[in-house]
């Protein structure tokens, strides 16, 4: 191209530059402005979202201040009686209020042990249950096993006090009996007498932790179920069917898909049945044999637990002894919302499925 030419050409790039719209980078939009467009693409809120907000705030509301009233209650009843007692309330293990030497030490001690026996009961039986159920059995089978497991919630918590004393308890003491020939070694399956001889009559394995542990641990099963089961259902199905496309078995993609995003459910079942062992009244009491001492022996006769407790005395307590019951229940009240709390905590960070590889 010749000077002249490109002379003429200049200009006309020039001018074609001005010209050319420019490409400039925008600006994101203000959080006020998100905000604002996202209200008015969402529209006018409805009456019936309205009223249904404000019924789900009313009925949280009352919730709250139900628990917050029953606190302060039970604060203000148990006053006296922690205020004379202290500190050692939480570590005396006697109790005689009208002495003035009174704690929660052994019977919270028998309530957590009688507890942890229910889960070790019913949790397996829980997990099992709950995996037959949305892995294995379908149909009307299905529908009436659920519904049967159901049912087992309804029955009174004394129908099972019942069946423990009168039925279960014959026929758990010898397998007492077997767990302490065998498995003495382990210091809380032995029974011994205060020498450290061993037992060898029946009448020293009855009405013991481990009895009232079974029938609780029974109890909270269909509890432990339905939440299980509802979580292992709610698993993607993709991804169940492409476990089994890559060639697993049923267990293999129970492992790797429905036991993962079921763990938020495991953990929150675990922990509500764990809350409901350690509220047992009825049951418990009936079965127990009432002491106050620190019993590690949990094949052994004698324990307590502060629901029985509450129950055995609110009869025929006078005001001070009213204030030390009190004292005890805000203890178990004060447990099982710290178990509720973090069962909570725990399910809200597990998110379910993020750990599915397939």
């Amino acid at each position: 191209m010749t000077d002249a030419g490109q002379t003429r050409l200049l200009p006309r790039v020039e001018e074609a530059r001005t010209s050319s719209p420019r490409r400039t980078l925008e600006t994101p939009p203000a959080p006020e402005q998100e905000r604002r467009s996202r209200r008015a693409l969402a529209g006018r809120e409805s009456t019936v979202d309205r009223v249904f907000r404000a019924s789900a705030y009313t009925a949280g509301g009352i919730t709250v201040a139900i628990m917050l009233a029953v606190g302060l209650f039970l604060s203000a009843r148990a006053g006296d009686a922690l205020g004379k007692a202290g500190f050692s309330f939480l570590t005396e293990t006697d109790w005689q209020p009208q002495a003035g030497t009174f704690g929660v030490a052994a019977i919270l001690f028998g309530t957590v042990t009688i507890a942890l026996i229910a889960l070790v009961v019913s949790v397996p039986i829980s997990l099992g249950t709950s995996l037959l159920l949305s892995e294995v059995v379908t149909g009307q089978l299905r529908q009436f096993l659920i519904t049967l497991v159901d049912l087992m919630a309804a029955v009174p918590s004394i129908i099972f006090g019942l069946w423990g004393v009168y039925f279960l308890q014959a026929e758990i003491i010898p397998v007492s009996e077997w767990i302490s020939t065998y498995f003495s070694w382990i210091p809380v399956f032995a029974v011994t007498d205060a020498e450290g001889e061993p037992f060898t009559d029946a009448s020293a394995f009855t009405s013991s932790a481990f009895l009232a542990g079974i029938v609780v641990g029974l109890m909270v099963v269909p509890t432990m179920t339905a939440i299980m089961r509802e979580s292992f259902s709610r698993a993607p199905v993709g991804e169940r069917e492409g476990a089994y496309a890559l060639g697993s078995t049923r267990w293999g993609m129970i492992q790797a898909v429905v036991l993962p995003f079921g763990k938020g459910g495991v953990i929150g079942g675990v922990m509500l049945g764990l809350g409901r062992a350690l509220g047992e009244t009825i049951a418990v009491y009936m079965i127990i044999s009432p002491i106050f001492t620190i019993n590690w022996q949990v094949l052994k006769t004698g324990t307590n637990s502060v629901s029985a407790l509450i129950a055995l005395r609110y009869g025929e307590a006078t005001e001070f002894d009213l204030s030390a019951l009190m004292a005890a229940g805000l203890v178990l009240f004060l447990l099982t919302l710290l178990i509720n709390f973090t069962a909570s905590s725990i399910v809200a960070r597990s998110r379910s499925g993020a750990e599915s590889d397939v």
